[in-house]
């Protein structure tokens, strides 16, 4: 340091602490004590842990992300007005969003505003929640600025803090599976239903209440998602079946098992898709060309799509219907007959249907 004059130096040294200050904010030091240990994890632990319920602080946003996190788990009865079955939101976002693989809250909402080809155009994180109620509660999007989206928002922004902007994490959405060594069989589907599924979802695939409350989801029929949910994909259905279930023993069926039970799964009657054109053909060349994608298909004599729309911006639901008995898909329309092997599945590779 000999021969620098003292301005040089404080200059020096005031850059030295510009530099270690913007390291201890990298390393999260200024951030609350709760969140900072809870941004990016350690390469070991292999992704992103959301910060613990402990950490929600205890003020007006507190309040909110409480009230969130409770309307997440427990929706039809918080949010009535803009639920139409029997699903919440943890149905399929599962320990209330927290758990990878399983489409958690903090790897969505990094990745928003986001254009959506599904609407054509883009979409705030809002916007996205209204397509979940429209959707996969089979009900209506509540109004934005609505109370249910800020508490929505607001657990999801708590569940995200210390993940990056912009950035897909590791347990991001549902896992994308390989095309199955044989293609997708509801037969087989059907086998892997009865041994893995039925108990905690039901033989008839309608689920399970207790006391008045829906424990175990039903899994298609009126109380079920809509055919414009994503999980209507056998792709996305099938991901998500194997990363998760059955509950707590993710990762136990095989990529072939996961395949045919999401083809049985998504081959049975259930909502209408509430963009329904009045045509079943022409909804599906609208909204579901895809070879992953079972509206409009014919299977056990029951053409898929057919009936009057059940979703609440609709009118009255349709009557419940049984389970399909086990049998191979039938002639699907005309125009549709060249994607159909005589099983029902696709002529081509199994792919997920683009941003369902």
């Amino acid at each position: 340091m000999t021969g620098r004059s003292a301005p040089s130096r404080r200059l020096a040294t005031l850059a030295i602490a510009a530099v270690i200050g913007l390291g201890m904010l990298a390393l999260g030091v200024g951030i609350s004590p709760h969140l900072a240990k809870h941004r990016i994890a350690e390469p070991a632990t292999g992704g992103f842990h959301p910060p613990p319920e402990s950490a929600i602080p205890d003020n007006e946003f507190g309040r909110q992300v409480r009230l969130g996190k409770a309307i997440f788990t427990d929706t039809g009865a918080l949010a009535p007005t803009y639920v139409g079955n029997s699903l919440r939101c943890s149905s399929c976002h599962l320990d209330a969003g927290r758990l990878a693989n399983s489409a958690p809250l903090w790897g969505a909402y990094p990745l928003y505003p986001a254009y959506r080809a599904k609407n054509g155009h883009v979409n705030t994180f809002q916007e996205r929640l209204q397509g979940c109620f429209r959707y996969s509660m089979n009900g209506k999007p509540p109004p934005l600025g609505d109370p249910v989206l800020v508490a929505l928002e607001s657990y999801a922004y708590f569940l995200t803090m210390g993940a990056p902007v912009g950035a897909k994490l590791p347990g991001q959405g549902y896992p994308k599976l390989a095309p199955p060594p044989q293609r997708p069989d509801y037969a087989r589907g059907a086998a892997v239903y009865k041994a893995s599924c039925a108990l905690c979802h039901g033989v008839d695939g309608q689920g399970q209440s207790s006391n008045g409350k829906m424990v175990f989801p039903p899994l298609w029929g009126p109380q079920s998602y809509n055919w414009g949910a994503g999980m209507s994909d056998i792709a996305n259905a099938a991901g998500f079946i194997k990363a998760n279930m059955p509950l707590s023993q993710g990762g136990t069926l095989s990529d072939q098992e996961a395949w045919d039970v999401a083809t049985y799964m998504d081959s049975q009657p259930r909502p209408q898709d509430p963009r329904f054109t009045g045509s079943i053909e022409e909804t599906r060349t609208r909204f579901h060309a895809s070879p992953t994608s079972m509206y409009g298909r014919t299977v056990n004599g029951v053409l898929l799509g057919d009936g009057r729309p059940t979703n609440l911006e609709h009118g009255s639901p349709m009557a419940a219907e049984g389970a399909a008995d086990i049998a191979s898909p039938k002639a699907a329309p005309d125009a549709l007959k060249q994607q159909i092997r005589p099983d029902g599945a696709s002529a081509s590779s199994p792919q997920t249907a683009n941003d369902r």
